[in-house]
């Protein structure tokens, strides 16, 4: 499908993959774009290796299956590095954007990417442990993406997250105010 961009999330239950794609999702859809987003379920416990997936497109996406070629590919946790190929189906010119504290460089040697993949990386982890108190890098991930992709504005990305964690955390605006500390900081710092 002409314009059709595809992203999978990697994370762990718990880490906020799926709210991620959602966020982004709705942010898009605000924007004016065509989305999907959703997780992959199974028997997903807190730690366990989880997926989410997002389509994106400037007109209506009729495709009604899963993720098998991403053109994005987003890892919330480094170790899942390990045990799980997140470069899977992913074409020579994809984006890889990973939380980690190591250099694009690094990165890219580690998993033995040689082609024209293009790998960031953004220290997520300590970034969200210091503006929401807690290792949950989602919305870190979702500053990282915008800025290593220019998929989305990023105030209209800004300003349509905000509005969702106004809804959903009220009473809590240190909660709200984290996050969107989490995303910008993110946005600024990741690298590639």
């Amino acid at each position: 499908m002409e314009n059709l961009i595809e992203i999978r999330w990697h994370g762990r239950g718990g880490q906020g993959a799926k709210t991620a794609a959602l966020l982004f999702g709705d942010a898009a859809l605000a924007s004016g774009k065509f989305i999907q987003a959703f997780p992959e379920y199974g028997p997903e416990r807190m730690g366990a290796p989880v997926a989410s997936f997002n389509r994106l497109s400037s007109k209506p996406i009729l495709i009604h299956s899963g993720v098998t070629n991403p053109d994005i590919v987003i890892v919330l946790d480094p170790t899942l590095m390990e045990s799980v190929d997140v470069t899977e189906g992913m074409p020579e010119d994809g984006v890889l954007i990973i939380n980690t504290n190591k250099t694009p460089e690094e990165t890219k040697k580690e998993l033995g990417i040689k082609g024209k993949i293009k790998v960031f990386t953004v220290d997520a982890s300590t970034i969200s442990k210091e503006t929401i108190g807690k290792d949950i890098p989602n919305t870190s991930m979702l500053g990282a993406l915008i800025r290593a992709t220019g998929i989305l504005s990023f105030k209209e990305m800004i300003e349509d997250t905000k509005g969702k964690l106004e809804k959903k955390f009220k009473s809590k605006s240190e909660v709200i105010e984290g996050n969107l500390k989490a995303i910008e900081r993110a946005y600024n710092e990741v690298k590639g």
